[in-house]
């Protein structure tokens, strides 16, 4: 779901398409979990899912995953525009996966967040790490490669067009 007005939310909810616009966070990852459960369980027909997301939480990102799997009815990924970090899991889980021919990809580190004493960051950075080598291990699954390549790639900040998500697994198809 976006920032869209509700008329346009309930057109765009009748034709059964989530948007994922803008930066990934909890509210975001909430409004679009909630659209997708509901649509789900109206019935099987395809949810399509629109991610276009240069930012946002790894937390965020799971939220939406989950629900994404758990979902009876096929999730179809659209991707436009810039798909980056933590909303390229949310990509990779549909069921189809495609992107229009301008999109770039991202692998990079999801952003986190945290505060606290030291001890407290030292606890919040090792859970990170914990649920950032889980994140990879989804993405290696998804595109075929291992959770080490995937690994290298989000730390390199490696960049992809449409054309080269193909090849890496991804996506599935360019679509205009």
């Amino acid at each position: 779901m976006s920032r869209a007005p509700g008329w346009l939310q309930d057109k765009l909810f009748e034709r059964r398409l989530v948007l994922v616009t803008g930066r990934l966070d909890d509210t975001l990852a909430a409004q679009a979990a909630a659209q997708i459960m509901a649509l789900d369980a109206a019935g099987d027909a395809p949810i399509d899912v629109v991610v276009d997301s240069g930012d946002g939480s790894l937390e965020a990102a799971l939220i939406l995953i989950d629900v994404v799997d758990a979902a009876r009815a096929p999730i179809r990924v659209q991707c436009l525009g810039q798909v980056k970090g933590a909303a390229l899991g949310v990509a990779a889980a549909g069921d189809e996966r495609a992107a229009s021919s301008h999109t770039t990809f991202c692998l990079s580190a999801p952003v986190v967040k945290a505060a606290g004493t030291p001890d407290d960051i030292s606890t919040q950075a090792d859970q990170h790490r914990d649920v950032l080598c889980k994140f990879q291990a989804r993405l290696a699954k998804a595109t075929g490669r291992s959770a080490d390549d995937i690994a290298d790639d989000i730390r390199r900040g490696r960049y992809l067009s449409a054309r080269e998500a193909i090849d890496y697994g991804l996506i599935d198809a360019i679509r205009v």
